[in-house]
Protein backbone atom coordinates (compact mmCIF):
# COMPACT_ATOMS: atom_id res chain seq x y z
CA UNK A 1 0.00 0.00 0.00
CA UNK A 2 2.80 2.03 0.93
CA UNK A 3 4.58 2.00 -2.76
CA UNK A 4 0.84 2.75 -4.56
CA UNK A 5 0.80 5.89 -2.03
CA UNK A 6 4.36 7.11 -2.48
CA UNK A 7 3.52 6.62 -6.25
CA UNK A 8 0.53 8.95 -6.39
CA UNK A 9 2.15 11.51 -4.53
CA UNK A 10 4.77 11.68 -6.47
CA UNK A 11 2.64 10.95 -10.44
CA UNK A 12 4.64 14.25 -11.87
CA UNK A 13 7.96 14.31 -10.90
CA UNK A 14 8.65 9.92 -11.39
CA UNK A 15 11.49 9.07 -13.59
CA UNK A 16 10.19 9.15 -16.75
CA UNK A 17 12.72 6.99 -19.12
CA UNK A 18 15.79 6.29 -19.46
CA UNK A 19 17.67 9.05 -20.83
CA UNK A 20 20.90 7.94 -21.87
CA UNK A 21 23.60 5.05 -20.89
CA UNK A 22 26.94 6.76 -20.62
CA UNK A 23 30.07 4.77 -21.31
CA UNK A 24 33.42 5.97 -19.84
CA UNK A 25 35.97 5.64 -22.68
CA UNK A 26 39.94 6.17 -22.64
CA UNK A 27 40.07 7.48 -26.32
CA UNK A 28 37.03 9.68 -28.00
CA UNK A 29 37.83 9.95 -31.19
CA UNK A 30 38.66 5.64 -31.39
CA UNK A 31 35.43 5.35 -29.89
CA UNK A 32 32.91 7.40 -31.85
CA UNK A 33 34.21 5.64 -35.01
CA UNK A 34 33.76 2.43 -32.83
CA UNK A 35 30.05 3.26 -32.29
CA UNK A 36 29.26 4.81 -35.95
CA UNK A 37 30.58 1.50 -37.14
CA UNK A 38 28.48 -0.46 -34.51
CA UNK A 39 25.07 1.29 -34.65
CA UNK A 40 25.60 3.10 -38.32
CA UNK A 41 25.10 6.09 -37.20
CA UNK A 42 27.88 9.46 -36.85
CA UNK A 43 27.66 10.78 -33.22
CA UNK A 44 25.02 13.69 -33.20
CA UNK A 45 26.72 15.86 -30.66
CA UNK A 46 30.15 16.48 -29.52
CA UNK A 47 30.65 18.39 -26.43
CA UNK A 48 33.60 19.70 -23.55
CA UNK A 49 31.63 20.04 -19.60
CA UNK A 50 34.55 21.60 -18.23
CA UNK A 51 33.32 21.26 -14.59
CA UNK A 52 33.35 17.86 -15.52
CA UNK A 53 36.59 17.56 -16.89
CA UNK A 54 35.03 15.65 -19.53
CA UNK A 55 34.54 15.52 -23.35
CA UNK A 56 31.22 13.75 -24.41
CA UNK A 57 29.53 12.68 -28.11
CA UNK A 58 26.13 11.52 -28.39
CA UNK A 59 24.88 8.81 -30.71
CA UNK A 60 21.04 8.74 -31.43
CA UNK A 61 19.48 5.15 -32.27
CA UNK A 62 15.68 5.15 -32.15
CA UNK A 63 14.36 6.32 -29.42
CA UNK A 64 17.79 5.84 -26.99
CA UNK A 65 20.93 7.47 -27.10
CA UNK A 66 24.21 6.30 -25.61
CA UNK A 67 27.08 9.22 -24.69
CA UNK A 68 30.79 8.60 -24.54
CA UNK A 69 32.56 10.23 -21.71
CA UNK A 70 36.39 11.17 -22.17
CA UNK A 71 38.37 12.35 -18.97
CA UNK A 72 40.13 15.54 -19.81
CA UNK A 73 41.82 15.91 -16.66
CA UNK A 74 43.36 13.12 -14.60
CA UNK A 75 41.42 14.61 -11.47
CA UNK A 76 38.17 14.44 -13.42
CA UNK A 77 35.32 11.63 -12.32
CA UNK A 78 36.00 9.89 -15.19
CA UNK A 79 39.68 9.64 -14.89
CA UNK A 80 39.32 8.16 -11.51
CA UNK A 81 36.46 5.39 -12.87
CA UNK A 82 38.93 4.74 -15.70
CA UNK A 83 41.70 4.33 -13.18
CA UNK A 84 39.42 2.10 -11.15
CA UNK A 85 37.06 -0.48 -13.54
CA UNK A 86 38.34 0.33 -17.01
CA UNK A 87 36.64 1.47 -19.84
CA UNK A 88 32.19 0.81 -19.55
CA UNK A 89 29.05 1.56 -18.75
CA UNK A 90 29.63 4.74 -15.78
CA UNK A 91 26.21 5.38 -15.61
CA UNK A 92 22.49 4.95 -16.69
CA UNK A 93 20.58 8.57 -16.85
CA UNK A 94 16.58 9.24 -16.20
CA UNK A 95 14.52 12.00 -17.78
CA UNK A 96 12.99 13.75 -15.16
CA UNK A 97 10.36 16.88 -15.45
CA UNK A 98 11.38 18.52 -12.05
CA UNK A 99 15.14 17.82 -11.19
CA UNK A 100 14.54 19.29 -7.92
CA UNK A 101 11.32 17.65 -6.96
CA UNK A 102 12.84 14.11 -7.60
CA UNK A 103 16.37 15.26 -5.82
CA UNK A 104 13.67 15.94 -3.00
CA UNK A 105 11.79 12.78 -3.31
CA UNK A 106 14.51 10.78 -3.65
CA UNK A 107 16.43 11.83 -0.61
CA UNK A 108 12.86 11.09 1.17
CA UNK A 109 13.27 7.35 0.27
CA UNK A 110 16.79 7.30 1.74
CA UNK A 111 18.54 7.79 -1.15
CA UNK A 112 22.36 9.76 -0.83
CA UNK A 113 22.28 12.36 -3.26
CA UNK A 114 25.65 13.46 -4.87
CA UNK A 115 24.27 16.86 -6.19
CA UNK A 116 21.70 18.62 -3.51
CA UNK A 117 21.40 21.40 -6.14
CA UNK A 118 21.27 20.74 -10.18
CA UNK A 119 24.32 21.35 -12.18
CA UNK A 120 24.76 22.21 -15.78
CA UNK A 121 25.56 18.91 -17.95
CA UNK A 122 25.73 18.01 -21.71
CA UNK A 123 23.21 17.90 -23.85
CA UNK A 124 21.55 21.01 -22.40
CA UNK A 125 20.59 19.53 -19.48
CA UNK A 126 20.36 20.07 -15.38
CA UNK A 127 21.64 16.90 -13.84
CA UNK A 128 22.45 15.67 -10.28
CA UNK A 129 23.50 11.92 -9.61
CA UNK A 130 23.06 9.42 -6.95
CA UNK A 131 25.44 7.60 -4.73
CA UNK A 132 26.31 3.99 -6.59
CA UNK A 133 26.62 2.56 -3.07
CA UNK A 134 22.65 2.84 -3.08
CA UNK A 135 21.69 1.98 -5.93
CA UNK A 136 22.90 -2.02 -6.43
CA UNK A 137 26.57 -0.39 -7.97
CA UNK A 138 25.24 1.75 -10.48
CA UNK A 139 25.55 4.98 -10.85
CA UNK A 140 21.61 7.02 -11.42
CA UNK A 141 21.95 10.31 -13.37
CA UNK A 142 19.03 12.53 -13.33
CA UNK A 143 18.49 14.72 -16.08
CA UNK A 144 15.72 17.73 -16.77
CA UNK A 145 15.69 19.77 -20.30
CA UNK A 146 17.12 23.46 -19.76
CA UNK A 147 14.29 25.49 -21.05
Amino acid sequence: MRDILSLLKYKTIIMRKVEHIGIAVRNLEESNILFEKLLGIPAYKEEEVLSEGVKTSFFQNGPNKIELLEATNADSPIAKFLEKKGEGIHHIAFDVEDIVSEINRLKMEGFTVLNETPKKGADNKLVAFLHPKGTNGVLIELCQEIK
